[in-house]
């Protein structure tokens, strides 16, 4: 079995640093030269998984195949290194006391008193090897969230402590990010922060390998001497992360700094080849030279936090991108959207996307944009809930059933359209009980969603409990709304399409999740597409 090498990421002074970033830079810097890389995050809150977290708290919830509901940064793991995540990729405190204590309960502990050192540590070093140990990669690389000094960290950064010592030189590394502000009022740049934030890692027993300093200014010769001499570590180890106009340039921005040989080098590895970037940065180019312009609506609740739709903003950056064209992001809350104002709210939109979210706020507004997009022929793609919507409005303006809804609003109405899944009536538990994950789905010859996929079964992730009811099925076929996607072991529905329309798709899965920078979603991509012919 190969001999896995690890590299931990830990950050300081504040928080949103872009540590998910600088991660997945180096993993793509690594797997670029050949080696096989994946990357985990470890986050302090003790919240089992984001799943029940509000998207206002904490950004969207991403979704893997095994239907784990994980951190957001799993998604710009996958978009950069095009490899499928999993549960242990992303472990939280939560779920670590929920496994000790569940371990107590059973006597595993033969009676022992149970305490953070060594049994909740324990745990985490097991955790955090648990990818390395499977033998499918040369390079794990562990982000650890919060910042360094926080009282919920305290337990990784322990544990990444003691595994740097059992793994021995040259078989894991640190790499600390910081913030190297600039300070206007005295015209320079300031290392302080940085060297408290050096400080205190080392006092919790870690020498940081190598520093990555996020900053809005180049870092002079004589500040990285400044940092390196203070921080002890090599000059060449201290690595600047400047602002970047999108996330897609810093693989090459740490491919300048050298991010990538310093570790190899501390990790004692060849360096291989040269990185092949020539793919990645043939997307690049297109990003940056668009031909087109497209204005998209993104219709939601929770537009205000751009991180709670920020897989569906990447994939419409693909989507955009496969077509030499800039996508421009209109974000409009659904609350404020009535039959009243839809034309002036809405107009001047090449397409319209309704997004995914729970509960009743909003569900109006975003019925009254299906109205608008279904009558005035403007591309329109429905996700999750945004499919839901779509049949709701249907319902009501089509086919008559003026009291149409969903039961998630109104259990109690004559028409439920979209209605609970008979096995999520006996369930009360809010926590990973919806149906998760990648789901078969069946598509029908001839459908639009089977020109734009190119195949006849493809499998997609999901993240809802309430489902299209097919008792009204046959009324919805015959007048136009037709169903082009089900899975075949249940029979569910899984998309809708309009037939007289320019482009009027509605999923009841997350397309946006599987959409990545060498394979973009092509529902996304024909979405844009049709945006570009409606302009």
């Amino acid at each position: 079995m190969k001999q896995t090498k690890y590299i931990f990421v830990t950050g300081g002074v504040t928080s949103s640093l872009g540590k998910g970033i600088i991660a997945a830079s180096l993993a793509k810097l690594l797997q670029a030269r050949g080696y096989s890389a994946t990357i985990q995050k470890f986050d302090p809150y003790i919240n089992v998984d984001p799943g029940t977290l509000n998207p206002y708290e904490h950004g969207e919830c991403f979704v893997t195949n095994d239907g784990a509901e994980t951190d957001l940064d799993l998604g710009h793991y996958e978009r950069f290194l095009n490899v499928p995540t999993s549960q242990a990729n992303n472990v939280t405190t939560g779920r670590v006391y929920l496994s000790v204590i569940e371990k107590e309960r059973r006597g595993e502990f033969l009676g022992k008193t149970v305490q953070v050192v060594p049994h909740i540590t324990n745990e985490i070093k097991e955790r955090m090897q648990l990818l390395g140990k499977s033998g499918e990669f040369d390079i794990v690389i562990t982000e650890i969230g919060g910042t360094v000094g926080d009282i919920e960290s305290l337990p990784y950064i322990e544990s990444v402590r003691q595994l740097l010592w059992e793994l021995g030189d040259n078989n894991a590394i640190v790499v600390h990010l910081t913030l190297v502000p600039y300070l206007a009022a005295a015209g320079e740049l300031k290392t302080k922060p940085t060297q408290h934030s050096v400080k205190t890692l080392m006092e919790s027993g870690i020498k940081a390998d190598i520093l990555v300093c996020r900053t809005e200014h180049n870092l002079s010769t004589e500040i990285r001497q400044k940092l390196a001499q203070f921080c002890n570590v090599k000059p060449e180890a201290v690595i600047q992360s400047i602002d970047a106009d999108t996330i897609y340039e810093v693989p090459n921005l740490m491919l300048e700094e050298g991010l990538d040989k310093v570790a190899l080098k501390k990790l004692d590895l060849p360096e291989k080849t040269s990185p092949d970037l020539v793919k990645w940065n043939e997307f690049l180019h297109r990003l940056k030279n668009p031909k087109h312009v497209v204005n998209i609506g993104l219709v939601g609740k929770y537009v205000e936090l751009q991180d709670s739709y920020k897989s569906i903003l990447e994939a419409l950056v693909h989507g955009g991108t496969v077509n030499e064209s800039k996508v421009n992001i209109i974000s409009i809350q659904s609350d404020f959207i009535t039959a009243s104002n839809a034309g002036e709210k809405l107009k001047n939109l090449d397409g319209i996307l309704v997004a995914p979210g729970f509960g009743s706020r909003g569900i109006e507004g975003k019925i009254e944009t299906v109205k608008y997009a279904r009558e005035n022929k403007i591309p329109f793609l429905g996700i999750c809930l945004g499919m839901q919507m779509a049949v709701i409005e249907y319902a009501r303006n089509v086919l008559g059933f003026s009291s149409a809804n969903t039961t998630e609003v109104n259990e109690s109405t004559q028409y439920p359209v979209i209605t609970f899944m008979e096995e999520q009536k006996e369930i009360t538990e809010k926590g990973g009980t919806m149906r998760l994950g990648g789901w078969d789905c069946k598509l029908k010859e001839g459908s639009k969603a089977f020109e734009i996929y190119g195949e006849s079964l493809i499998n997609e992730r999901h993240r809802h409990r309430y489902e299209f009811n097919n008792e009204y099925l046959e009324d919805f076929e015959k007048s136009g709304l037709s169903a082009s996607g089900w899975n075949p072991d249940t029979g569910l529905i899984e998309i809708v399409e309009l037939n007289n329309h320019p482009f009027f798709l509605g999923v009841q899965f997350h397309p946006e999740y599987k959409s990545t920078v060498a394979a973009p979603h092509p529902l996304f991509v024909n979405f844009i597409k049709a945006a570009i012919k409606n302009k």
